[in-house]
């Protein structure tokens, strides 16, 4: 049976998602082309061609992609610093703009004294992306995470379950509401760093079909102005932290300020309130130390 060269394959896929609508479709047909042959998308050069069943295969896979179907549904896989983690129905896929908060969680963890193990919150932890990200690259530290959604806690359950397997430190899951006056409570002044990626899309945007289609709202949407969440929360982050600790809060893109706002608005309870922009440059998180005596602002 005579074999196909991919390379046109590739090249036709990414018309076919360009026409689509799809925002990246070159890559989101090599991805799916790796995905399908077991290779990194880097060496599908060194995969020059394919079997005609395999093209099938992808022809498949392109046209649900095309249908908006997310590609990480498509794959089973997203990924969050140096980890993959398990996606599907049922749970908001982490998008690459969270590396950003993710590492910045890193680099301040590193600020602090290396004989003192630390203690991490991800409220909101969907499929536990960011606690999952952390517990592997800083195995010395406590990780508890917090979500609420019984579908989303499934995935959380099976990536740290996945995670803990490959000998990563295990993370404390907890089935639980963030805006909880009684959440936690025994860690009350004694976390380091609490990140938060939240709902907080405005609940009259526009979105794309991959996230209005698929991702769950109860994931998307803060209120009318997409901080209804992130206003419940912050009571729980001013308690949680210890005096000197930060806290990192992912936010719709026109909302940095407003966020800020509301974290100057706990009088005396935080200081160096900073806005973040993605990549792109536009707004994307806040970060916040939790104020230590003495600190003015």
């Amino acid at each position: 049976m005579t074999r196909i060269a991919l390379r046109p394959a590739v090249d036709e896929a990414a018309e076919t998602l360009r026409r689509a609508g799809v925002h990246s479709p070159r890559a989101d047909a090599e991805l799916l082309a790796a995905h399908l042959l077991g290779v990194q998308r880097t060496r599908l050069i060194l995969v020059p061609l394919i079997e005609p069943e395999q093209l099938e295969r992808y022809r498949e896979l392109v046209a649900r992609r095309a249908q908006r179907i997310p590609l990480q549904h498509l794959t089973g896989v997203a990924s969050m610093g140096e980890i993959d983690l398990a996606v599907g129905p049922g749970v908001f896929v982490p998008r690459p703009e969270t590396e950003l908060l993710f590492a910045w969680a890193l680099a301040f963890l590193e600020t602090l004294p290396r004989d003192h193990p630390p203690t991490v919150v991800d409220l909101c932890t969907g499929s536990g992306a960011l606690a999952l990200a952390i517990a592997h690259a800083r195995p010395d530290a406590r990780v508890h995470a917090v979500e609420l959604d019984p579908d989303a806690l499934r995935w959380a359950r099976r990536n740290a379950d996945d995670r803990a397997a490959d000998g990563d430190t295990a993370i404390v899951l907890h089935a639980d509401d963030v805006t909880d006056p009684a959440l936690l409570t025994e860690l009350n002044g004694r976390v380091d760093v609490v990140v938060a990626n939240p709902p907080y899309i405005p609940e009259d945007a526009v979105l794309d079909p991959e996230v209005a289609d698929h991702d769950p709202h109860r994931a998307l949407f803060g209120g009318t102005d997409g901080l209804d969440v992130i206003r419940g929360m912050v009571p729980t982050i001013t308690r949680l932290l210890r005096p000197g600790g930060a806290t990192a809060i992912e936010h719709d893109d026109s909302n940095g300020s407003a966020l800020a706002a509301v974290l100057n608005a706990e009088v005396g309870m935080f200081t160096d309130v900073v806005e973040h922009p993605d990549l792109a440059g536009r707004p994307r998180f806040v970060v916040a130390r939790r104020a230590v005596s003495g600190d003015q602002g």
